[in-house]
C-alpha cells in the first residue's frame, strides 16, 4: 500500500510555483462557473420560459455524468498523468460554454441545447475533478493538505461570494445567455496557467486493457470506499448533504421569481451562501484545533438543521433576511466540511487508489445533488416549490447522523 508521500514544499504554499498555479487557476475558473451557476438556469427561467420540471432537469443533467462516467473515469485517471487531463476538460468546457450565448444571438437558442451543454459541460468536469483531487497530493505532499485545501476551498468560497453577486448585476446588465461567455473565458484562463503548473507525478499505473480490469479497477475503488472506516461515513454524510443543498439550490431560484425578486437581489442571496463557505473554510482548521476534527463534523452538522426551516419559509421582507442567515450559517457547514473531509479522503488513500477514491466519491456525492435536482424538478412540478423546500429542511436535519454513529466522532487530529 503505497501511501500519499510528502514532497519539498516550502513552509509558504504560495512560495511553491506549481501549487501557486493551481490555485491561480482554480480563481479564475471557480469565478466564472459562480456566474454560469446563475446564470445558466436564469437563461432558462427568464430567457426560455422554463418550467420548474425543466429546470429541475437541467441541474439533473449539470452533475449526472458522474453518474454515468464517475466510475470508469477515476479508474482511467489512475492510468493517466493528471494535468494534462485538467486542461484539456479546460479547453472542451471553454467551447461548450461559447455555444450558449452565440446561439442567442442567432436567435437558435432552446432548453434542449442547454441540456446539451450542461451534460457535456459535466462530463468535462467529471475528469477536471477527478484529476485535480488526485493531482493535488503530488503538488503539496501529505503534510501539506490541510493547509492546501483550506485555502483552495477559502478561494472557491470567496468567488462564490462574488461571483454570484456579481453573476446577478450582470445578468441584469447584458442578460443572462451573454453572462455565460464570463464562464467560457475563465476555462481559458485556467488551462494557461495549468499548462505552465509543473509538477513531477508518480507513474500512472498500467493495467490490462481488458475490459474485465476495468470492471475489477472499478470494484477495487469501490470497496476501498465503502469498506473504510474514515471514507464510509464521509461518504454517506456528504451524499446527504448534497441532496439537501441541491433541492434548495434548484427551487430557490424558481420561487425567487415567483415572488417577484430580481436577478441581482437572487445573485446577493446566494452570494451570503459564497461568504458562509468561506468563513467556514477560514474556521476549519482553528475549530479543529479547539475542539478536535470528528466533533467539528458533528456538531455543525447538528447545528444547521433548524436552518432549514427558515430557508423553507424564504419570503419577502425579514423572511427573506432570516432565510439569508439560515442560509449563511448551512454553507459555513459546508466550507469547514469540505477542508476536513477532502483532506481526511486525500490522507488516508494510497496513490495508487486516488483516482478511483476520488471517482467514487464524486460518483456519490454528485449522484446525491443529480438525485436532489431530480427530487426538486419533481416535486416543485407535481406538489409544490415550497413542498420541495421543506423536503430539501428534513434532509438538512439529519446530515449529522453518520458522523455521530462513526469512529470520526472521536477523532481530534486533521491531517497536515
Amino acid at each position: 500500500m503505497r501511501p500519499v508521500t510528502s514532497s519539498p514544499v516550502p513552509s509558504r504554499l504560495l512560495s511553491h510555483r506549481a501549487y501557486r498555479r493551481l490555485l491561480i487557476a482554480a480563481t479564475g475558473s471557480k469565478l466564472g462557473t459562480a456566474v454560469s451557476s446563475l446564470a445558466i438556469p436564469l437563461v432558462a427561467v427568464l430567457a426560455l420560459r422554463a418550467s420548474p420540471g425543466q429546470v429541475g432537469l437541467l441541474a439533473t443533467l449539470s452533475t449526472a455524468s458522474f453518474v454515468l462516467i464517475g466510475l470508469p473515469a477515476g479508474a482511467w485517471i489512475d492510468r493517466m498523468s493528471k494535468r494534462p487531463v485538467m486542461v484539456a476538460a479546460d479547453l472542451a468546457r471553454c467551447l461548450l460554454l461559447a455555444s450558449i450565448p452565440l446561439a442567442w444571438t442567432l436567435q437558435v437558442l432552446t432548453i434542449f441545447q442547454l441540456y446539451a451543454v450542461v451534460l457535456a459541460v459535466g462530463s468535462c468536469t467529471v475528469f477536471f475533478d477527478v484529476a485535480s483531487l488526485s493531482f493535488l497530493p503530488h503538488v503539496v505532499g501529505r503534510d501539506h493538505l490541510s493547509a492546501a485545501n483550506s485555502q483552495l476551498v477559502a478561494v472557491d468560497a470567496a468567488v462564490q461570494t462574488g461571483g454570484r453577486g456579481v453573476g446577478g448585476f450582470l445578468i441584469a446588465l447584458v442578460s443572462a445567455p451573454w453572462a455565460v461567455v464570463v464562464d467560457s473565458a475563465s476555462y481559458l484562463w485556467s488551462a494557461s496557467f495549468l499548462v505552465r503548473a509543473h509538477q513531477p507525478e508518480p507513474q500512472p499505473t498500467r493495467g490490462s486493457r481488458r475490459e474485465n480490469s476495468l470492471r475489477r479497477e472499478i470494484a477495487d475503488g469501490l470497496a476501498f470506499v465503502f469498506t473504510h472506516r474514515t471514507l464510509r461515513p464521509i461518504a454517506l454524510s456528504g451524499s446527504l448533504v448534497n441532496l439537501a443543498l441541491q433541492i434548495c439550490q434548484t427551487l430557490l431560484p424558481v420561487e425567487f421569481v415567483r415572488l417577484g425578486l430580481g436577478a441581482s437581489v437572487i445573485g446577493l442571496f446566494f452570494a451570503v451562501g459564497g461568504l458562509g463557505s468561506l468563513l467556514g473554510s477560514l474556521a476549519a482548521r482553528p475549530l479543529v484545533a479547539r475542539f478536535g476534527a470528528g466533533r467539528v463534523l458533528w456538531l455543525a452538522g447538528l447545528a444547521v438543521a433548524p436552518a432549514g426551516v427558515l430557508v423553507a419559509l424564504a419570503g419577502r421582507g425579514p423572511a427573506l433576511w432570516l432565510a439569508a442567515a439560515a442560509w449563511l450559517l448551512t454553507t459555513f457547514k459546508t466550507g469547514v466540511d469540505n477542508v476536513i473531509k477532502v483532506s481526511f479522503r486525500q490522507s488516508v488513500t494510497p496513490v495508487h487508489l486516488l483516482g478511483r477514491m476520488n471517482g467514487t466519491m464524486r460518483f456519490l456525492l454528485t449522484g446525491a445533488l443529480s438525485a436532489g435536482a431530480a427530487l426538486a424538478g419533481l416535486l416543485g412540478g407535481l406538489i409544490s416549490v415550497r413542498a420541495g423546500l421543506w423536503c430539501g429542511a428534513g434532509v438538512l436535519a439529519v446530515v449529522w447522523v453518520p458522523i455521530w454513529f462513526s469512529p470520526l466522532r472521536t477523532t481530534r487530529d486533521l491531517p497536515g
